[in-house]
């Protein structure tokens, strides 16, 4: 403790309470408002935000091809029903492709948060305190990119419909209608989504990259300052949910799973991130903390939650 300790110190100065090597404030997740100094890089994150309900809800709806692709494998002479599962399978893949898009305007609003969260003068946590708005959005990535993962794991209709598309046109059976579904997703870009999909936590994966890479792209900025940034949020997190006088100031139920989802996304971030981990001894996370706390609320709301942690 005695390193966070010393790193926590000139910031328990800025907040003058007396602190055990966490920071204690509430963080407003429900209210935060941007600022001026914010607007500029909140609109940006906003605009792609807004999107992110939608993907969700058509994520939610994917039902699959999963019986037409299996009538057209089984009796591979009946044109007719190859043509019902091609039909059945083009707007699946197009709506693969939006989902694999996202994911890349996701990977730019982390990039501009990113930049906003760490850049001097001030210590990452003067930041979550003074830019809430900012802390609130990069909350809301996380949180949506563990609900995403969540429904993509439990889906494997996803991986089946895309690997039934790449093996018909390869096969380049339906030579008329294949071109049109070449425009929609080339070869490249099927390659692309390919490996996306190939990951358990695609979206997560797509965040630890951009995070990574910005780090290693920023070299005047010490790796701590990133670090620093997902672990007072984990921190922040795991107070806010265990402080009862900051737990009944959420007015919103749905808060509560906010605020775990977002903390066991940071957590997650940052081991990808820091060069020995979360779950290391000298890790700036309190991982007994974190988990004590998850493992306190009903287990349906956090399975999916502790099993992305293992």
């Amino acid at each position: 403790h005695v390193k966070s300790l010393l790193a926590m110190g000139n910031l328990i100065k800025v907040l003058g309470k007396d602190l055990e090597n966490c920071p204690h404030f509430f963080l407003d997740f429900e209210n935060a408002q941007p600022t001026e100094a914010e607007t500029a890089v909140w609109n940006q994150v906003s605009a792609v935000l807004e999107e992110a309900h939608g993907i969700l809800a058509e994520l939610q709806s994917y039902n699959g091809a999963g019986q037409e692709i299996r009538e057209a494998i089984q009796n591979p002479n009946d044109l007719q029903l190859q043509e019902k599962a091609w039909n059945a399978v083009c707007p699946l893949v197009a709506k693969l492709k939006r989902f694999y898009e996202f994911s890349l305007r996701l990977e730019n609003a982390l990039r501009s948060l990113l930049e906003a969260l760490t850049s001097p003068p001030y210590a990452p946590m003067q930041h979550l305190e003074r830019e809430q708005a900012l802390a609130k959005q990069f909350a809301e990535i996380l949180h949506f990119t563990l609900s995403f993962d969540e429904l993509k794991m439990t889906n494997p209709a996803i991986q089946n419909d895309f690997s039934y598309y790449r093996r018909t046109i390869s096969r380049n059976r339906l030579n008329n209608q294949q071109l049109e579904a070449e425009n929609e997703v080339n070869n490249e870009m099927a390659n692309r989504m390919s490996l996306f999909y190939a990951e358990a936590t695609p979206m997560l994966k797509t965040l630890s990259n951009a995070t990574t890479k910005f780090v290693s792209e920023n070299k005047t900025l010490p790796i701590e300052d990133t670090t620093d940034c997902l672990s007072t949020m984990a921190c922040v997190c795991r107070v806010m949910l265990e402080t009862p006088e900051y737990r009944c100031r959420f007015t919103n139920t749905d808060t509560m799973l906010f605020c775990m989802r977002v903390m066991v996304g940071v957590i997650i971030l940052y081991d990808h991130v820091h060069p020995v981990g979360a779950f290391a001894k000298t890790s700036k996370i309190d991982m007994k903390g974190c988990i004590k706390v998850l493992k306190e609320q009903p287990s349906n709301s956090v399975e999916g939650l502790l099993n992305a942690l293992r």
